[in-house]
């Protein structure tokens, strides 16, 4: 008898890819890779509603989401559509079509994190130069730095710091597209800078490190150097109330410490990547999430504890 059969929805398998294939294996599962591109919504008389291509003749009882393609605002929200209508139909989508939307969006994402009280830089969005030029002054002539970031994008591409001496983009510039989206920049200790990634499964904190940089982004993508922290005390607090807020299945939550000491999260990311995470702490985070789908789909186990 043939195994059953998982897609995980992404466009580029890779490492994280084979990580997932192995661990579904362990469980005697079956991944099978499918682009969101690939799938299509059929609402005739008698089709199956929707089209998953290796799953005609019957949908999944889950899917795993490791990526959303870009395109048009339109190809994009096709995409969501296809999960949420997934989640309608009885399947299980981990991460669902609102958690992805919810973080993908940093504004959104930042709106409910201070809307529940989660410690956050103070943030500005918004179209308007004049607005955004307003905010840019009175946060420099007070000595403050901005950062201003894409809204949707990750691994620290897009990213620049704002000073007193630095123009403000203008909307048609490369990664700012006509919004700004404008944090106030927290220091963690200029010229040691670091911050902080805990992983987040089913509203647990299951690992975390610390990353350091050459540069004030310390994404792994940026060259950061990986250390293993425990994920207990207020980090892990923090980042399970993050992933509370944003309400998400498992997700990556990046956390800074100023120089006094004070903890601010940065971002929630819901399609995370781990590798750099796994190797600093030894831990398969690829087994864990696999372990917590299936027990969503009823046919495994808790998530046990992490040693």
């Amino acid at each position: 008898m043939n195994p059953p059969r998982i897609p995980i929805f992404t466009d580029d398998p890779g490492w994280h890819g084979k990580r997932l294939t192995e661990a579904f294996a362990a469980r005697g599962y079956e991944a099978v890779f499918v682009s969101l591109k690939d799938c299509a919504l059929r609402l005739g008389s008698g089709e199956q509603a929707v089209l998953i291509p290796g799953f005609e003749q019957a949908l999944p009882v889950g899917a795993f989401v490791r990526g959303v393609p870009g395109g048009t605002l339109q190809r994009v929200i096709a995409r969501l559509d296809i999960l949420h209508a997934l989640e309608m139909l009885g399947v299980t989508v981990y991460n669902d079509g609102h958690a992805v939307e919810r973080t993908v969006d940093k504004a959104m994402t930042s709106f409910l994190l201070h809307l529940n009280g989660v410690p956050t830089p103070p943030t500005w969005v918004c179209e308007s130069r004049y607005h955004a030029h307003e905010v840019y002054l009175r946060e420099t002539m007070a000595g403050r730095e901005l950062v201003i970031k894409p809204l949707f994008g990750s691994q620290g591409q897009g990213i620049r710091k704002l000073t007193a001496e630095t123009a403000l983009p203008v909307p048609l510039e490369q990664y700012v597209d006509g919004l700004y989206y404008l944090q106030r920049y927290i220091d963690s200790g200029e010229g040691a800078w670091h911050d902080h990634r805990v992983f987040v499964i089913r509203g647990r904190a299951v690992a975390a490190m610390i990353r350091h940089g050459s540069h004030w982004v310390n994404n792994v993508a940026q060259g950061g150097r990986c250390e293993a922290i425990a994920a207990q005390g207020e980090l892990a607090q923090l980042a399970e109330a993050a992933a509370a807020a944003v309400k998400v299945d498992y997700c990556g939550v990046d956390i800074i410490r100023d120089r006094d000491g004070r903890h601010y999260v940065l971002e929630v990311n819901s399609i995370p990547a781990w590798r750099g995470l796994q190797g600093a702490t030894g831990i398969d985070i690829g087994q864990l999430l696999v372990d917590d789908f299936l027990a969503r789909l009823h046919v495994q186990p808790e998530l046990t504890a992490v040693s």
